[in-house]
């Protein structure tokens, strides 16, 4: 079992996270709870086609199109592949916050997603869900530690990521027309 080494404990520098920012962050969350309720945002824009962009923050657009087959010109992913890419670099800040917290060096690591969609009902050929079938995460780390400690860690991970929690629960959801 991996023991959690408090942040004083620890360099700076393991997997380079800002230990002592998120230490901060949960001592004030500890302290005032209503810390941990945030809301998140974007902004989408239809650039014509099938193409927009999507502002967060003060970030450059984070650009969408379909693949040409799709009737797009494909100058970017289109929006099933950004949230494959979502849970994905959810999941690699779950593992970077997670392995620094349990004194675990990182020196690699990769997350391949990939999930399984039938174009029917987006297409309006059939009613059903438009949405993936199934997503399969497989996810390979480099470090020195123990099988049981990454085996605890992935456990962590899993149990703790939002997107992944938001993919794997329905959620209420509300498109308006305004």
């Amino acid at each position: 079992m991996s023991t959690t080494i408090s942040p004083t404990e620890l360099s700076t520098q393991l997997n380079d996270v800002n230990i002592e920012a998120v230490a901060s962050l949960a001592t004030k969350i500890t302290e005032v709870p209503t810390v941990a309720d945030t809301t998140w945002n974007a902004k989408v824009v239809w650039k014509g086609g099938f193409r927009s962009e999507a502002t967060i923050r003060d970030f450059q657009p984070i650009v969408s199109d379909e693949p040409e087959a799709l009737g797009g010109t494909d100058s970017g992913p289109n929006p099933v592949e950004q949230l494959l890419g979502a849970l994905g670099n959810c999941l690699a800040v779950g593992y970077a916050a997670n392995a620094t917290a349990a004194g675990i060096g990182l020196r690699g690591l990769q997350i391949e997603l990939g999930g399984d969609l039938d174009l029917h009902t987006f297409l309006g050929l059939a009613d059903g869900n438009a949405g993936f079938k199934n997503i399969e995460v497989q996810v390979q780390i480099e470090s020195d530690a123990t099988a049981e400690q990454l085996a605890e860690l992935h456990t962590k991970v899993t149990g703790s990521s939002p997107v992944g929690h938001t993919l794997a629960r329905p959620v209420p959801l509300e498109i308006n027309l305004v």
